[in-house]
């Protein structure tokens, strides 16, 4: 049975015995029939004997699934904000229009040089046109000796000219629709896009704001499911993997911990730092994972030995000596209940007992528990 002091550093493990005691500090109570002096209260749990699972505990940055930010890829100012925070959205949905005015522009100028181009392959064509069958006719002629040589060179060279003419100006037309594609393209971009379904955050945009593509708008992510992120030593992949059970808890919830499986573990280790990040990915039913929330993560890749387990508040370290231990007695607490007046609490206590500082070794440690050696067995 173990002893943990109240407002003090006493803790005791009794291994006899299987009463729990719990008693405050009221001077009443603690003093009893001990002639007027001062007995510590404590209280008595009984110690177990087994295994604790062996695991590692991890700060964890949760990030929605999909998770992005949204930029713009153009420089204008806003127009429109067609979101807000805590919208739901479907991929490809305005969320903001900006100003458009010339980007429009240059794209109508563009369309014009398009048609512009059009026109002079068709001038290029018909005059290549007329060419060779002027060139046909003074073959013929050549022939028959009704035309000189030089002549049929002459239109020979002018058809060539005619030829490389169409063939610039079909380079022209397809120069003239790139440049409709760019513009069209720029011009797409005043209309900024959800490029994935998700919920909005983090709104950064409002109508008037000159913005460029280093201006952050909008984060964009689905919180059905979240991602946990946290970092994983080289040292520790030699234990953890994919697969493991893990915990998720987080402070100031009542729903406690979550449980979960480590996901995936990147294979590249960081230069430096030789850490590498892990993922765990989980249903939030209730979005009561928040995106940019940081938990604690316990991932769970074993047991350790049979050992003796008591809480681990019982265990003591000498701060002389440094030797870690806990208080044991052999004594009989037989108790009686009793009410002390400050919290109208009905407790037991029992007569005093003497206790007994034994240094052990901690095996592991679990939560709440610890897994030590250096003492017996717990009777039952």
């Amino acid at each position: 049975m173990l002893i943990s002091r109240k407002n003090s550093y006493l803790i005791s493990l009794i291994i006899s015995g299987v009463l729990l005691i719990h008693c405050g500090n009221s001077s009443e109570g603690a003093r009893g029939n001990n002639g007027g002096k001062l007995i510590p209260a404590v209280e008595a749990v009984k110690s177990d004997f087994g295994s604790l699972p062996l695991s590692e505990r991890f700060s964890g940055l949760v990030r929605a699934k999909n998770q992005v930010e949204i930029y713009p890829e153009i420089s204008a100012a806003i127009m429109k904000v067609y979101v807000e925070n805590g919208d739901t959205v479907s991929k490809g949905q305005s969320l903001v229009q900006l100003r458009d005015n010339r980007y429009r522009e240059q794209f109508k100028q563009a369309q014009a040089g398009y048609r512009i181009a059009v026109a002079q392959v068709s001038q290029a064509r018909a005059k290549l046109g007329k060419l060779q069958s002027d060139l046909k006719r003074v073959k013929a002629m050549t022939e028959k000796n009704l035309s000189s040589p030089s002549e049929l060179e002459e239109i020979q060279s002018e058809t060539a000219s005619a030829e490389a003419d169409l063939a610039l100006a079909n380079a022209r037309v397809e120069q003239a629709q790139a440049t409709i594609d760019e513009y069209e393209e720029a011009l797409s971009r005043t209309v900024i896009r959800a490029p994935v379904a998700g919920t909005v955050g983090d709104r950064d945009a409002e109508i008037g704001m000159y913005v460029n593509s280093g201006t952050r708008l909008f984060s964009l992510g689905q919180l059905d499911t979240v991602r946990v992120e946290i970092i994983l030593t080289d040292r520790m992949l030699n234990y953890i993997e994919t697969g493991q059970s893990a915990e998720i808890m987080v402070d100031d919830q009542v729903f406690g911990a979550v449980p979960a499986k480590l996901t995936r573990i990147s294979p590249f280790l960081h230069p430096v730092t030789h850490s590498t990040d892990a993922e765990i990915e989980i249903a939030n039913p209730g979005h009561v994972l928040r995106p940019g929330m940081f938990v604690s993560v316990d991932v769970y890749y074993g047991e350790s030995e049979q050992a003796t387990l008591v809480p681990l508040s019982a265990l003591y370290e000498n701060p002389i000596s440094g030797v870690t231990g806990i208080y044991i007695t052999q004594d009989s607490l037989k108790g009686e209940v009793v009410e002390v007046k400050e919290d109208n609490e009905r407790i037991a206590l029992t007569t005093p007992a003497s206790f007994e500082f034994v240094p052990i070794e901690v095996i592991a440690r679990g939560r709440t528990t610890a897994g030590i050696a250096g003492i017996e067995r717990a009777s039952g």
